[in-house]
């Protein structure tokens, strides 16, 4: 236990890392290293979450050698602020391990949940590799939202096998990942269409989630933390969809606010919106503690919302005022979650 409270405590500060260095690129006058703001991107979705998803893995399967992904993402992430090209290679070095942990729990277990997260951690580390070899973030970003994308939806595919889905059901999912497998790739030959292509794969996904995910049937559990959870998966299922939807009509983009607006919708509206589901059942696991949820969950969850939302109106119209208000609201967001949850696991500890 005590190792994984280490790596832990190694790549929680990535994720604040991430969000000083996003506020900074928003306009807000902070002291920032230079390194810090153009590792944003890196941080967030390498240093913090490449980090935490292994190290969740290495964790169930207890087998000690997996925990090299995360130790050497916390490293890489460290690294990249202060020499970028070793930094880069641990980062890389660390999704690779990340691909051979996934080929280990598809050999237990050769399911479409599994396939799906293991397709998600070979483009983590395709695209790591083809960023390490000097190709740009812009097409990167695709093999790093498909990373996310596909391990989210394998979870959750997992978690509703309770409800028995249909052979047709199944099979829309697994359209939904040949469209993602797909688009990563087609990014390398026509970046746009294979934008566009990705952003049809994330509504598919976004809609199967609204459909035949179990939160919509959790949405009034009487459990709070169960409802908590559903009333946060289901929300992160519309922003997948708007995400996907953007793409679809704004196609490829290289940088500015149309560019900002699909990515945040994804990043910051999907995956850290799974990440305040999950994370009262995860951190308490990871720790060997009881449940970090609290009712004060839903304050930060609704500013997340709103703040985004902010953000994406921002961007559309081109108001950049708007835009940092909202950026900077999603990040305070983020450490209100980080807050209440640690302040409700201290509590579950003194009781």
């Amino acid at each position: 236990m005590r190792p994984i409270r280490l790596l832990l405590l190694l790549a929680f500060p990535a994720l604040l890392a991430a969000i000083w260095g996003g506020w900074h690129r928003l306009g807000w006058r902070l002291p920032t290293p230079p390194a810090l703001t153009t590792a944003h991107g890196p941080l967030m979705v390498l240093g913090f979450l490449g980090a935490l998803i292994p190290l969740e893995r290495a964790a169930a399967l207890r087998r000690p050698w997996m925990l090299a992904a995360p130790l050497m993402a916390g490293a890489g992430w460290v690294a990249l602020l202060i020499a970028p090209r070793p930094g880069m290679f641990l980062l890389t070095l660390s999704s690779w391990v990340t691909v051979l942990i996934l080929g280990v729990m598809l050999k237990q277990e050769p399911r479409p949940h599994t396939l799906t997260m293991a397709l998600g951690a070979l483009a983590l580390a395709v695209g790591n590799a083809l960023w390490l070899a000097g190709q740009p973030i812009f097409k990167v970003v695709y093999a790093w939202m498909a990373f996310l994308v596909l391990t989210i939806a394998g979870e959750r595919l997992e978690l509703s096998r309770v409800l028995r889905p249909s052979p047709a059901q199944i099979s829309a999912f697994l359209a939904a990942v040949v469209l993602l497998t797909l688009a990563t790739g087609l990014i390398w030959i026509n970046l746009d269409r294979g934008a566009r292509l990705f952003g049809l794969g994330a509504v598919v996904f976004g809609l199967w989630g609204l459909r035949y995910d179990l939160a919509a049937r959790n949405l009034r559990h009487p459990q709070p933390l169960t409802r908590y959870m559903a009333v946060s998966l289901f929300s992160g299922f519309i922003w997948l969809s708007v995400a996907g939807l953007l793409l679809l009509i704004l196609g490829a983009q290289v940088a500015g606010p149309l560019y900002d607006a699909p990515l945040h919708a994804l990043f910051v509206g999907f995956v850290i919106t799974m990440i305040f589901a999950h994370a009262p059942i995860i951190l308490p696991t990871l720790l060997g503690r009881s449940s970090g949820f609290t009712p004060f969950s839903y304050l930060n969850l609704g500013l997340l919302h709103v703040s985004l939302l902010l953000r994406l109106v921002g961007d559309l119209t081109l108001q950049p005022t708007l835009r940092s208000w909202g950026g900077l609201f999603n990040g305070v967001a983020i450490l209100l979650f980080l807050f209440f949850t640690l302040v409700a696991l201290m509590r579950k500890r003194g009781a």
